[in-house]
């Protein structure tokens, strides 16, 4: 008898950074750890805000598409992470409370930890590459 796949805690979420490698490595994470059914990668934070800024748009669209939980990077070039936050919070008000920002990066800078704080969106401050545990605690 096939066992069914456990139930993922949500239905999408999204990556955000710029490094290709980092980006598969983390999605299989999230498949594997059964956290979403669909994962979406951007590469651009500005891919990533216009996609939002649609979504804010074309409401119809928005609860198929929204994801619940977005994994930023900071350093990425044209628009890092922080930047990013400031587009963020010019969204209207349905989609900033429903998605929450889990900052994801490799940066050991204790001022960028401080600065994730200023963000209300942001509820984690996680070092990458993802894990089970740091997924868990989310």
């Amino acid at each position: 008898m096939i066992t069914p796949a456990p139930a993922t805690k949500h239905k999408i979420v999204m990556l955000v950074d710029d490094n290709e490698i980092d980006n598969y490595i983390n999605e299989k994470i999230i498949k594997g750890c059964y956290f979403s059914d669909i994962v979406y990668v951007n590469t651009s934070s500005t891919s990533a805000i216009e996609f939002l800024r649609n979504l804010s748009v074309n409401k119809d669209l928005r609860k198929d598409h929204l994801p619940s939980v977005l994994f930023l990077d900071i350093n990425m070039p044209i628009l890092d992470g922080f930047q990013f936050l400031e587009e963020f919070n010019k969204l209207d008000d349905e989609i900033r409370q429903y998605v929450k920002v889990a900052i994801l990066t490799s940066s050991i800078d204790p001022a960028d930890l401080e600065r994730s704080h200023k963000y209300s969106a942001v509820c984690k401050f996680l070092n990458k590459p993802l894990t089970e545990e740091s997924l868990l605690a989310l």
